[in-house]
């Protein structure tokens, strides 16, 4: 065997699982591997602290237990089990320790992805409430305004009004029964900078009532235009806008 073979046998080594040719092969090897026989310790560690368990039968509750913890709580460091009494008590359960260790370590696999997932999922929908958070209290600000103004116009079967508060720099265009824009497609706002126009967001093509903070400041802006496009949005209009429509002064 090469000396990268006998690197990966310390935990079949640990849990006398080798052929009498290859424990003489590793044990030479480890005689002068201070990683390997290092590891030889901490999993011989390991599977000691198994041996009791193994014969016992797990709650119900252990499960949940584990996906909470497991992304938190750090492995226990070596030598905390003194390795004498380690090396004892795997061979006094090797058959058992053998079955613990490897379902111990499917166990961990598979509740460790699943935690993983989980906290995951929760951190996402924690980033993603705290944005529609923001939204909400941005929009409720340029809304509330003292300096808001606005401006009404029909479109789309439907209504929409520009508010537009000059100290936040901010806009908000508010939709009333608009009708739904066709499979595929959506409603686009741009500012329109001396007739450039600038994407200033998307509208949600399943809501024909909604009040959708424009993206990016009002600056110099004399208009926003609302435009047809493909899901997604466009950088340049590539429909003629349904309205421009003035920012009120």
């Amino acid at each position: 065997m090469t000396p990268t073979d006998l690197h990966g046998l310390t935990g079949a080594y640990a849990l006398h699982a080798l052929d009498d040719d290859e424990r003489v092969a590793f044990e030479l090897h480890m005689a002068g591997c201070e990683a390997c026989d290092q590891e030889v310790a901490e999993f011989t560690a390991t599977a000691a602290r198994l041996v009791p368990a193994s014969g016992v039968r797990t709650p119900s509750v252990m499960r949940e237990q584990v996906l909470r913890r497991i992304v938190t709580v750090r492995q226990v460091a070596p030598g905390s089990v003194p390795l004498d009494r380690a090396r004892r008590g795997v061979r006094s359960g090797r058959g058992r320790v053998r079955w613990a260790l490897a379902a111990s370590v499917a166990a961990a696999v598979l509740f460790g992805g699943a935690a993983v997932w989980q906290y995951e999922r929760a951190r996402d929908a924690r980033v993603q409430a705290a944005q529609v958070q923001r939204n909400v209290e941005d929009v409720a600000g340029v809304l509330t305004a003292s300096d808001a103004k606005s401006r009404s116009v029909p479109v789309a079967g439907g209504g929409g009004t520009l508010v537009v508060s000059t100290g936040r720099d901010r806009a908000v265009f508010v939709a009333s029964r608009m009708a739904a824009p066709p499979r595929g497609k959506v409603y686009q706002l741009w500012f329109s900078d001396g007739g450039k126009m600038r994407p200033a967001g998307l509208m949600s093509p399943d809501r024909s009532s909604q009040a959708v903070l424009m993206e990016g400041a009002v600056d110099d802006a004399t208009g926003i235009g609302i435009t047809v496009e493909p899901a997604g949005g466009s950088r340049q209009p590539t429909t003629p806008p349904l309205v421009v429509l003035g920012v009120p002064v």
